[in-house]
């Protein structure tokens, strides 16, 4: 019998590929994308993929997206109460699993279990135990495209944000960064892939250092428009 489950969609790559590898198995069914969204900004938290284009990739990729508005700087009280409140409707329509893009982080997993078994969900981690350098490769072999949107400039260097994620961008990568950037060195917005209907049209735009470590690069909409119709 299959499960319904949610998957937690930062519009990254690990989201990306968590939902590659759901797809794969038929055990599994994604009923929802969800994801978190600072008010402020109207942005994905930590990620800042305007909130335009996370719902223009759940459009191509053919799924509900679940958004759960947070305050910026907001408590882990706060945060605590709003995903449970969401993950609670979903748990009453019988969907207790979420799936998470974690690779080996062993805090955040428990972390993340534990908060759910709360509330008698599970985590479900597609990616858990796999070699991160082997994951970034096989990203890009199956067609994936992502650029990034966010680079912690105490490890990387304000020039890698906005840049193609590709096997140029691993090259230059110095050697304690994760190629997946597990430990948050860099973040991505992924656009076009084997799971996308239509490619997420964008294009990049200003670079802005935040709280004096964060490089995001805006990454803005391109309108798409049908073609005219002959008279």
């Amino acid at each position: 019998m299959t499960e319904r489950i949610l998957l937690s969609w930062s519009g990254g790559k690990e989201s990306a590929l968590s939902l590659y590898e759901i797809q794969q198995n038929r055990n599994y069914e994604v009923a929802a994308l969800l994801t978190t969204v600072t008010e402020v900004y109207d942005r994905v938290s930590m990620h800042g993929i305007r909130r335009v284009l996370l719902e223009q990739q759940a459009a191509s990729l053919g799924y509900p997206l679940e958004k759960v508005f947070i305050s910026s700087g907001t408590s882990q009280e706060d945060y605590g109460k709003r995903m449970g409140e969401a993950l609670l409707k979903y748990a009453s329509r019988g969907v207790l699993s979420v799936a998470f893009g974690d690779i080996f982080l062993e805090d955040v997993r428990k972390y993340r279990e534990d908060n759910l078994a709360r509330i008698g969900m599970k985590g479900f981690f597609p990616l858990w135990g796999k070699n991160s350098p082997e994951l970034a490769r096989t990203f890009i072999k199956l067609g994936f495209k992502a650029v990034i949107t966010c680079i912690d400039s105490y490890l990387l260097d304000k020039t890698f944000a906005g840049r193609t994620f590709d096997e140029y961008f691993l090259g230059e990568l110095p050697p304690q960064v994760d190629p997946c950037g597990e430990n948050g060195e860099f973040h991505s917005f992924v656009y076009d892939g084997p799971i996308f209907r239509d490619r997420v049209s964008h294009t990049t735009g200003e670079i802005v250092l935040r709280e004096n470590r964060f490089y995001y690069c805006d990454i803005v909409p391109v309108p798409v428009f049908a073609p005219l119709e002959r008279i």
